[in-house]
């Protein structure tokens, strides 16, 4: 099979890679950023220089991008739609929203292409071993069609049914971690200003009610001063404005959302958009003069 695979980040890069490993999908290769095909097509892939020159001739074409304003860039400006043939299908990874969702679903339509909405969740490990969830909204016989491709990229593959499922369900999954990052980080200094040795408290979390993926992860990385580099807070904060987007459209309130996305905010204006998404964690740390590195 003919792929195309369009956005080389921190999770599309190793997605890609899986695939081309696989041996079994001939893969071309695209990002804003050249370099970063380098190694995969040392691996074996190809090489593209642009969008229409990745998607043209290709059987499936994958995208991973950071938002909905780069998924519509890349449909609409950077020559998906123009060049993509008729027949064949698009599967998106990214975190999009509901509005460019219906835009893309009409314009597939139109042009008899097949289409999934499929974001993913896991970070860069869980992309690097093959381990995502994958999030799938569209027609079940297209992502029965396409069920091996994800396969490949992911272990947790969950069809949730209508175009857009898959968005919806990523947006509202993803915005726990960002919420418990702030909550761990409060029950950090909690406990640590009350004189309990820093990783004690995390190891206490780490064993009671309070434990998640979210305290194993980062809380050692909260700890070393290293915060995670492999995501930044603007990104963070762009995943936080979707849910705020979708809440707001949906009719329905979400305080704690809204407060976290107002700390995010904040922590771009004083650290930078491609600052370390734990980087929110210090920005609490300076508010409170309590600092958790041991």
């Amino acid at each position: 099979m003919k792929t195309a695979f369009i956005g080389l980040g921190v999770m599309g890069n190793p997605m890609a890679e899986n695939l081309v490993l696989n041996g079994q999908y001939e893969v071309c290769v695209f990002d804003v950023d050249i370099g970063k095909s380098d190694r995969l097509v040392k691996l074996g892939a190809r090489g593209a220089d642009s969008v229409a020159h990745a998607v043209a001739g290709a059987d499936l074409v994958m995208t991973s991008l950071p938002g909905p304003h780069q998924v519509a860039q890349v449909a609409f400006e950077q020559g998906l739609f123009d060049h993509i043939k008729p027949g064949s299908a698009w599967i998106d990874f990214s975190t999009n929203n509901l509005a460019v969702c219906r835009q893309i679903v009409e314009a597939a339509d139109d042009r008899d292409i097949d289409y999934l909405d499929a974001p993913v969740s896991g970070g860069d490990e869980g992309a690097r071993a093959g381990r995502l969830t994958v999030l799938v909204g569209g027609e079940e016989p297209v992502f029965q069609r396409f069920l091996p491709v994800l396969q490949v990229v992911g272990e947790n593959i969950c069809y949730l049914g209508q175009h857009g499922a898959g968005y919806s369900a990523k947006i509202a999954q993803v915005v726990l971690c960002y919420l418990h990052s702030l909550a761990l980080s409060e029950a950090l200094m909690l406990g640590i200003k009350g004189g309990v040795d820093h990783r004690g408290m995390l190891s206490i979390i780490q064993h009671s009610t309070g434990k998640s993926y979210v305290a194993d992860r980062y809380g050692p990385a909260i700890l070393s001063g290293d915060y995670d580099p492999s995501f930044t807070v603007g990104l963070a904060h762009k995943d936080m404005k979707l849910a705020m987007d979708m809440a707001e459209n949906l009719g329905i309130e979400l305080p704690m959302c809204e407060l976290a996305a107002t700390t995010y905010e904040r922590a771009i204006h004083h650290f930078g958009f491609d600052a370390n998404h734990l980087k929110v964690v210090r920005l609490l740390e300076e508010d409170n003069d309590t600092f958790l590195q041991v």
